[in-house]
C-alpha cells in the first residue's frame, strides 16, 4: 500500500512539474510572440506611411514640364503592387515565402522611388517648390524608419525563435501552436535608404522642350 501511495506521489510531483513547466513556457512564448507581432505591426505602419505619401509625390511631380512619364508610371505601378499584398498587419507571418514576396514588392517600390528622386535632380523648378522639398524630407525619414523597424522586427524574431527552439519550451511549443517565424533577409544594400539629394544649388538644367 505504501509503495502504491509513494508511486502515486511521485507521479503527482512529475505531473505538477510538467504542468508548471508548460504554463511557464506558454506564458514566456506568448509574451515573445506578442512582442514580435507588435514589431511587425510597426513595420507595416511605416510601409503604409510611405505608400500614403506617394500619391502626393506623383501629383507634385506631374506638374513639372516634360517630366519622364515612364518614371512616374513605374512608381505608380509599384505602389499598386504593394497595396495588393495580403498579410495580416497585426500578426507576424509564419510563411517564409510570404515574407519574401512582401519584401520583394516593397524593395521594388524603394527602387522606383530612388529612380524618381534621381531623375528629379534634372528639374530645378520642381526641386525649388516647397511641396516637393517637404515630400523629399518625409520620404527620407520614412525610409530611415523602415530600416529601423525591420531591424527591430528581426531582433524580436531572434528572441522568439530562440525561445521556441530552447528547452524546455521546445517540448511544448508545437502543441501550443508556436512556430518559428521568418526574418527579413535583406539583399545587399537594401538596408541603405534610397538616395535623396538635398543639394538645391548647381542644378542641371531641365531637358530642352
Amino acid at each position: 500500500m505504501k509503495s502504491v501511495l509513494l508511486a502515486l506521489g511521485i507521479l503527482a510531483i512529475i505531473a505538477f512539474v510538467v504542468l508548471a513547466g508548460g504554463c511557464s513556457s506558454y506564458n514566456h512564448l506568448n509574451t515573445l510572440k506578442q512582442q514580435t507581432d507588435k514589431t511587425w505591426a510597426d513595420v507595416q505602419n511605416v510601409y503604409q506611411r510611405r505608400a500614403d505619401l506617394i500619391p502626393n509625390l506623383v501629383k507634385t511631380v506631374e506638374g513639372a514640364a516634360n517630366f519622364e512619364k515612364s518614371t512616374l508610371t513605374e512608381v505608380t505601378q509599384a505602389r499598386q503592387q504593394v497595396t495588393k499584398i495580403e498579410l495580416d498587419p497585426n500578426s507576424a507571418p509564419n510563411d517564409p515565402e510570404a515574407l519574401k514576396r512582401f519584401q520583394k514588392l516593397q524593395d521594388g517600390l524603394s527602387s522606383a522611388l530612388s529612380r524618381l528622386l534621381a531623375v528629379s535632380e534634372r528639374y530645378p523648378d520642381l526641386k525649388a517648390t516647397a511641396a516637393f522639398r517637404d515630400l523629399q524630407v518625409q520620404l527620407e525619414g520614412t525610409e530611415n524608419r523602415i530600416a529601423v523597424e525591420r531591424r527591430n522586427f528581426n531582433d524580436a524574431v531572434v528572441s522568439y525563435n530562440t525561445a521556441v527552439n530552447s528547452m524546455p519550451a521546445r517540448l511544448y511549443a508545437g502543441a501550443f501552436g508556436f512556430q518559428p517565424k521568418p526574418y527579413f533577409t535583406a539583399r545587399e544594400g537594401s538596408d541603405v535608404p534610397p538616395p535623396v539629394n538635398f543639394n538645391f544649388g548647381n542644378a542641371t538644367p531641365a531637358p530642352a522642350k
